[in-house]
């Protein structure tokens, strides 16, 4: 029997199309991601924590960071991110991806503030005093799977 974690291993995989509802689902049910956004006009990347609310993704920011000041762009329109996150076993490389794109606002009000700090506590010991919330306008999203002999017969 072949090995999965063999350079063949996908040979035995398939990509799964997600459902928006399905993708969001998975989203919430992992608490790391990645936010992809505008610097100096080339994508910038960086690992953050996330929680869902309301169909919405909240991360945890600090005023110095450049993310905070591209999601004040725009004035209330916020500005476009796209974030993403998985969850593939190394070895057996089955698991699910997703990729949300959206709008990126920071949350001025005191009372929602207040809600998303105590929902979502940052990884990192740096003071993170600001929320960003994400809204969803395209939601993608694969499942890679085992792939199934007996459904091709």
């Amino acid at each position: 029997m072949a090995d999965d974690a063999s350079p063949n291993a996908s040979e035995t995989r398939r990509s799964v199309e997600l459902d928006g509802v399905e993708a969001l689902r998975l989203l919430g049910s992992v608490s790391l991601g990645r936010i992809v956004f505008t610097r100096l006009a080339l994508p910038t990347i960086r690992p953050v924590n996330h929680v869902l609310v309301d169909g919405d993704i909240v991360i945890r920011t600090h005023g110095d960071a450049t993310l905070t000041r591209y999601a004040q762009q725009n004035g209330g329109e916020g500005a476009v991110v796209a974030y993403e996150a998985d969850d593939i076993d190394p070895d057996t490389h089955i698991g699910w991806s997703v990729v949300v794109t959206g709008y990126a606002r920071l949350v001025t009000d005191a009372r929602e503030l207040a809600r998303y700090r105590a929902l979502l506590r940052p990884w990192a010991s740096q003071r993170m005093d600001h929320a960003v919330r994400i809204s969803p306008d395209l939601v993608t999203g694969v499942r890679l799977t085992a792939n199934d002999p007996t459904a091709s017969a």
